[in-house]
């Protein structure tokens, strides 16, 4: 049986690893899904784009960003072409983000996983 919370991200993520640790400390099942050997498809973007919007789900802060963004200086980013961004380069993808069934969490927010786990 298939867990219904679905972890997405790159193991070596510090992000992911406080993730992974705040999840199994308090014992909530969950299938880890690794970008870098599973990918990610532009339709599951497209759908995570459409409930937290692509503002929230583009890491322009890591240093994959910071490598590739001269490329894209003075592009309007709009969703199409961020989603573009994160199929070509997946560590743009802010992490961790969670499926939760009901949620698409984007981001290590203790508080908030109180609230849903």
């Amino acid at each position: 049986m298939k867990a219904s919370i679905i972890l997405y991200g790159i193991p070596n993520c510090d992000s992911i690893k406080k993730t992974i640790q705040y999840l199994n400390q308090h014992n909530v099942a969950f299938e880890f899904h690794n970008y870098k050997k599973q990918g990610i498809d532009q339709k599951k973007l497209r759908q995570w784009c459409d409930q937290v919007g692509w503002e929230r789900l583009l890491n322009t802060k890591g240093t994959t960003w910071k490598k590739i963004a001269p490329a894209f200086e003075g592009k309007k980013m709009t969703a199409p072409l961020a989603v573009s961004i994160m199929l070509e380069h997946n560590s743009t993808i802010k992490r961790p983000v969670i499926e939760t069934g009901t949620h698409v969490l984007v981001g290590y927010d203790e508080a908030t996983f109180n609230t849903i786990f």
